[in-house]
């Protein structure tokens, strides 16, 4: 019987086979699959319908290489933000001043400083502009007296702001640096070209340069140094020095004192400062009231 099935002696007999009603229903219901799907997109719809029904089940982006391609995406942006700050890191650890620190940082960037370098910072400037920042015993107590465990520095638009913060990550110091402060500490005994008199705060106290040495050498010898704190700046100009002008106003418990030189590119103005008591003293010699 299997043989008589699958091997047809006749054509007759193959004809009858290949038309039968099995057959034809086969054809007829494959052609309307077809046809249908063709005319009414109904399998493409079953599978959307499917998609949206279980769209929460599934990731977001769908698709193994997406997730592939973010997480690549969110490793290159992670090496470059601490490359950045890598660098960040180091021109601020090369800074030797305090706008060679301003000039690292961009509003809203941050680095921490170690204790050493944020001293030599101070220490670069000039005393009583020093106390200006920081008094130096408070500075002295939260470097090496108190439970300080960094010193935080963040960039803000025109200037620095730092933060000192103990173990217990509060900020037990604050102090705000503009970009002009910082640049008026730095150059204060930088020369000015010009004379004291066309400087404002000087007028009526102004004084011949032999006449004012005169009155500061009949001062005690301990007075003097109180008198010219760092004097380096007068030690580094070139050319002679013709008058001398005491400022009226005092500012931090000191005044400041400009001495006129008679230098080879013109006139300028160089400007110490001295503390307000000893500034006092020399006044009175000069005024002829002293001892």
């Amino acid at each position: 019987m299997a043989l008589h099935w699958y091997e047809p002696l006749t054509f007759s007999e193959l004809l009858k086979r290949t038309f039968s009603f099995l057959n034809i229903a086969l054809f007829i219901i494959t052609a309307a699959f077809f046809f249908s799907e063709f005319r009414f997109d109904w399998f493409e719809k079953l599978v959307g319908s499917y998609l949206v029904s279980t769209n929460e089940l599934r990731p977001e982006t769908g698709a193994v290489w997406e997730t592939g391609k973010q997480t690549t995406n969110a490793h290159e942006s992670l090496n470059a933000i601490v490359s950045k700050k890598e660098g960040i890191r180091q021109n601020a650890n090369k800074a030797d001043s305090f706008s060679g620190l301003l000039s690292t940082l961009l509003p809203g960037e941050w680095v921490t400083l170690e204790k050493q370098q944020f001293k030599s910072l101070y220490l670069s400037l000039e005393k009583s502009t020093s106390l200006k920042i920081i008094d130096p015993a408070r500075l002295v107590w939260l470097l090496n007296g108190s439970n300080l465990d960094r010193i935080f520095c963040e960039g803000f638009k025109g200037g620095i702001k730092i933060y000192f913060i103990d173990s217990e990550n509060r900020v037990i110091k604050e102090i705000e640096l503009k970009k002009e402060d910082i640049v008026e500490f730095e150059n204060a005994d930088k020369p000015i070209k010009g004379i004291l008199t066309d400087m404002a705060g000087f007028q009526g106290r102004i004084y011949p340069a032999r006449i004012f040495f005169d009155a500061l050498l009949k001062l005690p010898s301990e007075i003097i140094p109180d008198l010219m704190v760092d004097p380096e700046a007068l030690l580094r100009q070139e050319g002679k020095i013709i008058r001398v002008g005491i400022f009226n106003e005092a500012v931090n418990g000191y005044i400041k004192l400009g001495f006129e030189f008679e230098a080879q590119g013109g006139a300028q103005v160089v400007f110490l400062k001295g503390r307000e008591w000893a500034v006092w003293q020399l006044s009175l010699k000069l005024k002829g009231e002293g001892n």
